[in-house]
Parts: C-alpha cells; sequence; structure tokens
C-alpha cells in the first residue's frame, strides 16, 4: 500500500492533490489542522496534514494529466455563483456537478471527525463554499457552536452523498429540516382551552401584562367566551393600574389577590366565567423566595395552564436560570416576547432544547390584540435560518 502525508492550505485543497496522484481510490488515513511557517511562535499559518494511502494492486482510474486538471477545475466552484444563487432562491440554478466518482466513504467519515474536533469558527475552510453560506448564516443567528458542528457534520454528509448535485434550495430546506427534527417531540401552538385559568409567569420587564391582556383579547374577540383576569402583581401600582385598563376596554371583571385566601375567594367569584387569566408579580425570580411568594399565592392545580414568559432579547444563560428557578412549578410552554427587538434567533431554539418545552406563543410589539402569534414548529425553525 502507498502511504503519503499531504500538508495543504484547506480540505478540499489536499482533496484535490490526492485525487490528482493517487486517484479516486485513495482513502483518507488522519488528518489534523496544524501551524507553519513563522518566528517564535509569531505568524504562523493554519493548514491541513492529511495522510492518504492507496492499494497498487486496486484498480484505479488512470487518467491523463490534462484529464486530472480539468477534474480539479470543474470542481472548484466561484464563490460568486452561490452569493448571487442565495440572493435569487426563487429560481435557484444548479450548482456545477462534482465528477461522477466513486464515493469514498471513509472520507466522508474523516470529514465527519475533523469537523467534530474543531470549533465553528476554525473550520469553516473545510466545508464546501455553499455550505459555508449556511454556517455564517447560523453563526449570525447566534445559534450555539454545539448544535451548528452537528448540523453542519450532517449537511457534509449530505452534501457528498449527492456528490455535490444540490441548490443552495435544496441545501436550505435540509438544514430545515434537521432544525425542525431536533425539536419534532416538543408541543408547538396556543392555548388548548381545556383548562380553565391560564397563567403567566416570568422575571419582571418581560411584558407578561401585555402578553396576558393579548390572550384574553383573543379569547373574546375570537372564540366569543366569558372571561376574567386575577392579577397577584400587588408590588407594582401601575401593574394594577394597566390590567384595569385592559379589562375595561374589554368589559370584563378583575381580582386583585394577596394571599392563597384571596385567590380562592376570587376563584369562587369567577367561577361562572369560561375562562380566568392570571397575571404575576414581575420580581427578580433569579432569587428563589420569590418563587416560594407566588406559590403561596396561587394554587397551581391541575386546572391551569401556565405558561413561562422570556424575552427573546434576554441571553440564553439567564433564560435558562429563569426557567430552573421555575422548574417546581408546572410550566405548559414557553412565551417569548420582543422578537422585533432583536436579529437573531438562536437563543430560542436553545432554551427549547435544554427546556424540552415547546413554544406557544411569539409577540413582535405593544398593540393589543395585535402584535401576537400562535407558534408553529415550521415557523420558528424558518424565522431563525431565513
Amino acid at each position: 500500500m502507498k502511504v503519503k502525508k499531504y500538508v495543504a492550505p484547506s480540505m478540499q485543497e489536499a482533496m484535490k492533490k490526492i485525487r490528482a496522484e493517487m486517484g479516486n481510490d485513495a482513502v483518507i488515513l488522519n488528518s489534523k489542522s496544524i501551524q507553519t511557517g513563522g518566528f517564535l511562535g509569531l505568524f504562523t499559518k493554519k493548514k491541513i496534514e492529511v495522510i492518504a494511502a492507496v492499494d497498487p494492486d486496486a484498480q484505479v482510474d488512470h487518467q491523463p494529466k490534462k484529464e486530472t486538471k480539468a477534474f480539479v477545475q470543474e470542481n472548484t466552484v466561484p464563490q460568486t455563483k452561490f452569493n448571487a444563487e442565495l440572493a435569487n432562491q426563487n429560481t435557484p440554478k444548479p450548482v456545477e456537478k462534482v465528477a461522477d466518482h466513486k464515493p469514498l466513504l471513509d472520507e466522508i467519515n474523516e470529514l465527519k471527525r475533523l469537523v467534530q474536533t474543531i470549533s465553528s469558527d476554525e473550520k469553516m475552510e473545510l466545508y464546501p463554499e455553499p455550505l459555508q453560506l449556511l454556517l455564517q448564516k447560523m453563526i449570525k443567528q447566534d445559534i450555539s457552536s454545539s448544535l451548528r458542528t452537528q448540523i453542519m457534520g450532517e449537511l457534509l454528509e449530505y452534501w457528498y452523498n449527492e456528490k455535490g448535485n444540490v441548490t443552495v434550495e435544496q441545501l436550505i430546506k435540509k438544514q430545515q429540516e434537521l432544525f425542525a427534527s431536533r425539536i419534532s417531540n416538543l408541543e408547538f401552538g396556543g392555548i388548548s382551552y381545556k383548562k380553565k385559568y391560564i397563567n403567566v409567569i416570568g422575571p419582571t420587564g418581560v411584558g407578561k401584562t401585555t402578553t396576558l391582556a393579548k390572550l384574553a383579547a383573543e379569547c373574546v374577540l375570537q372564540k366569543k367566551k366569558k372571561v376574567a383576569f386575577i392579577t397577584t402583581d400587588t408590588y407594582r401600582i401601575a401593574a394594577i393600574e394597566q390590567l384595569k385598563t385592559y379589562a375595561k376596554i374589554l368589559d370584563v371583571p378583575m381580582e386583585v389577590c394577596y394571599t392563597i385566601e384571596d385567590f380562592k375567594e376570587a376563584k369562587k367569584k369567577l367561577s361562572m366565567y369560561d375562562y380566568v387569566f392570571i397575571d404575576t408579580a414581575g420580581r427578580n425570580f433569579l432569587e428563589e423566595k420569590y418563587v416560594s411568594d407566588l406559590e403561596k399565592i396561587i394554587d397551581f392545580n391541575e386546572e391551569m395552564e401556565t405558561y413561562l414568559v422570556l424575552a427573546a432579547t434576554a441571553k440564553s444563560s439567564d433564560m435558562l436560570a429563569v426557567y430552573e428557578q421555575f422548574s417546581v412549578i408546572p410550566i405548559s410552554k414557553l412565551i417569548f416576547t420582543k422578537l422585533d427587538e432583536t436579529a437573531t434567533r438562536g437563543t430560542l431554539f436553545d432554551v427549547m432544547i435544554k427546556t424540552k418545552k415547546g413554544i406557544a406563543y411569539t409577540t413582535h410589539g405593544q398593540d393589543v390584540p395585535d402584535d401576537i402569534e400562535a407558534a408553529t414548529r415550521e415557523r420558528i425553525v424558518e424565522q431563525m435560518l431565513r
């Protein structure tokens, strides 16, 4: 068996050299990133070292040097072509075909292994140019590095299995399918209307009261149901007055509760109503005692559907910390607000996967009853990758 080491600026360049010298039956034995050149550890350049091998006795495609050069040129596709295709997805043109040659399973597996060992920013050059565009979009959407690595590994395998004969539109569709598959077991969509009490909880400043008013307005105006409000947000006078204003506009009653006894009494008073929407205090729920205070006021029983409201502008780590504090309460789904105040959606996906909770609604403004949208799996993925 003939074994040789190659050093090149990228995996693509290394593969071209290997195919030109060893033919299409060559296999990758090992590959790694190395630093070359420089002076005293400075000004070094990152390159890829690949060890390839071929069995001289195996039947190989002995192509003349001229044809080999043509093969390399045929497989080098200008990046401007893909930029133009991405900008004009409505009329996609097929990417130039890679020469029809025997698929090298070892090559695919080795590339995937290499992808897993390097961070996303470092491995950009390892991908074919159309996949680089998809990776750039995921980085801009603030999708976590670990998830980017998983998705890009599967897209790379798809690319090689199809021998590069795919359009940018097909790659984007495949990318969406891969993201959707990771949340296929989560529940999406708005209020189920199976339980009488609709409760929203969450940290201060996320827009719980406005969101609650939007949900109640939908129930009154579209479902034609009799609704009422209960508020336990007795820490802020402004919050009570805000909900009173919404109650007056919708012509529905409202009860203010300070204790669990007040809450039970309010339930009796509002027993004739179809649905009761409950607003909670907006406080620093990173402190555990505030969650326990909430449990002393509200009876979280089987009659209640509870939604955790989070701001899409927050950091993923902060949202996960809030969820952890609220995990003692049975949470049905998540509601993300302030989507109009951020251009990234990757944090939403990260929170969904780690909490194993789907999204009920997203909001994108202050207008009541507008600026709210019932979430679907397809819509969330579309918003994240657009």
